[in-house]
């Protein structure tokens, strides 16, 4: 703040006639072109492998949440006794555990189907 109050007209003036120079090239950067990298290889074969067990936490998240959020509806309508705040905590359960239980489930789902844009490498293992 200090700064900016000592700055003098004549100087932002006479920083536009600055020249830029290129930054030095990164360690990281050089020599890169003809190597291999197998950690960033992605091949045919790799998006074809399935993931199993992501798969399997992602219906058990769907069922789950389903079941709480059914849970939930049940205590909202009366059929069972329970509080508001059980309620509350059982459809925000439900809702946290359904939501990314559908999202990967219709990507395995749509995957296995072959529909286009949808493979499983898209599922995290």
């Amino acid at each position: 703040m200090l700064y900016c109050c000592l700055l003098k007209t004549g100087d932002m003036a006479s920083r536009r006639n600055i020249k830029y120079t290129r930054l030095a090239v990164d360690e990281d950067d050089v020599g890169t072109e003809g190597t291999f990298d197998p950690r960033f290889e992605m091949s045919a074969e790799t998006f074809d492998k399935i993931p199993w067990k992501s798969i399997a936490l992602a219906l058990f998240l769907l069922v789950f949440g389903c079941v709480l959020l059914l849970l939930s509806l049940f205590i909202f309508t009366g059929h069972m006794d329970g509080d508001r705040s059980q309620l509350y905590g059982l459809f925000g359960l439900g809702t946290l555990t359904f939501l990314p239980g559908f999202y990967e489930t219709r990507i395995a789902y749509y995957s296995w189907r072959g529909a286009k844009g949808y493979r499983f490498a898209a599922i995290p293992s």
